[in-house]
């Protein structure tokens, strides 16, 4: 086996391991590290959670000694600073390792080169960019967040094959099955905060967390943060959604009643600037947007969306239904066009992945 090989075989090993904190590290990003010698795997870590070790360490430690001359692979680059933990970086300089291999770096101004360069000044051989891009999809938002300011954000719809998400009175329990259902909770979990608007709350009184999740234990899940959009003031307090206040925040007027309650207020922004708010005062990194019809298309028309998840089933609602898109488009080239990343069956159901394009037609 050549060594291109070899290190994406072990950096895939890595990226297996970071996986496993993917619904309990936020803020901080998804990290795993295999550290080996002579072929041999001889430690292993992921980051858990915020405030706990990192992967480098969970990995140094199980290597203990043997990890002198041994090649470390992580799949983020090593952090050179000190926060609630020392820098990984003289963690893996102290160990003696010979090599260290990572799969991208890391654009967080407290690290961004110089976890690599601390390690080439203890000349320790360094690699970036083995399997980045498999890397880079573990931490989308918190990459997007160090390099941009503004999170990674998920619109999802789930609508009939006719484009409707909901009968003209609003009731829209169920159009997709449970299969689908299911699979909305893992966009849930992997988000920092979940985005709707006040009428979808009024309508559906949904709570909007994550209460299942297959083969997980519910109580090792950072639930996000419920975030609605409230410009008039209108949240009942006897919503289901404010059963667990402190997860929730409120863009709106003040309220006393909600202040009482540990609701987080927020005032009244562009929904640009309300995401760069998330972003930098609170490390929200990945938003999921599940709202109505004006909400969705107002993230859509002003570019917002990083990624539509798009759930089809097979049904048809009829005219009088409400529209998934709202806008009102008079030519062609008016129109939002996608990439599509994947596509999934779920049970009856078709979930598709998009991203937007710049495409003009």
């Amino acid at each position: 086996m050549s060594e291109l090989k070899k290190d994406q075989y072990w950096m895939q090993q890595a990226i297996e391991l970071a996986k496993r904190g993917l619904y309990s590290t936020k803020p901080n990003p998804n990290v795993g590290c295999v550290i080996v010698k002579d072929d041999q795997l001889i430690g292993e870590g992921f980051h858990p959670k915020a405030g706990q070790p990192h992967a480098e360490v969970f990995a140094l430690r199980q290597a203990a000694e043997q990890a002198q001359g041994a090649t470390a692979y992580v799949t983020l680059e090593p952090c050179a600073h000190y926060g609630r933990t020392p820098p990984c970086a003289e963690a893996l300089v102290k160990a003696q390792v010979k090599k260290v291999v990572v799969a991208c770096p890391d654009p967080n101004p407290l690290v961004a080169g110089k976890g690599v360069q601390i390690l080439k000044n203890a000349g320790i051989e360094v690699e970036v960019g083995i399997c980045e891009d498999l890397a880079e999809k573990l931490n989308q938002g918190f990459l997007k967040a160090m390099s941009t300011g503004m999170p990674y954000v998920r619109l999802k719809v789930a609508s009939s094959l006719d484009g409707r998400t909901a009968m003209a009175s609003g009731e829209s329990k169920w159009i997709t099955g449970a299969v689908a259902r299911q699979d909305v909770q893992h966009w849930r979990a992997i988000s920092g905060a979940v985005i709707t608007g006040i009428d979808t709350v009024i309508a559906d009184d949904c709570q909007l967390n994550v209460r299942s999740l297959d083969s997980v234990d519910i109580e090792t899940i950072a639930q996000p943060k419920r975030i609605i959009l409230d410009r008039q003031g209108r949240l009942p307090l006897a919503a289901k959604i404010l059963e667990n206040p402190e997860t929730v925040m409120v863009m709106g007027p003040y309220r006393q009643e909600l202040a009482d309650l540990g609701v987080i207020q927020l005032e009244i922004q562009p929904l640009k600037v309300l995401l760069q708010t998330l972003s930098k005062q609170y490390q929200i990194y990945d938003v999921l947007v599940e709202a109505g019809a004006t909400l969705s298309t107002a993230f859509l028309q002003e570019g917002l969306v990083d990624e539509l998840i798009s759930y089809i089933a097979p049904t048809l609602l009829g005219k009088s239904a409400r529209a998934m898109f709202n806008a009102e488009f008079e030519y062609m080239a008016q129109q939002l066009r996608f990439t599509l990343l994947d596509v999934t069956q779920l049970d009856q159901d078709i979930r598709l992945r998009l991203i937007p394009t710049q495409e003009k037609v």
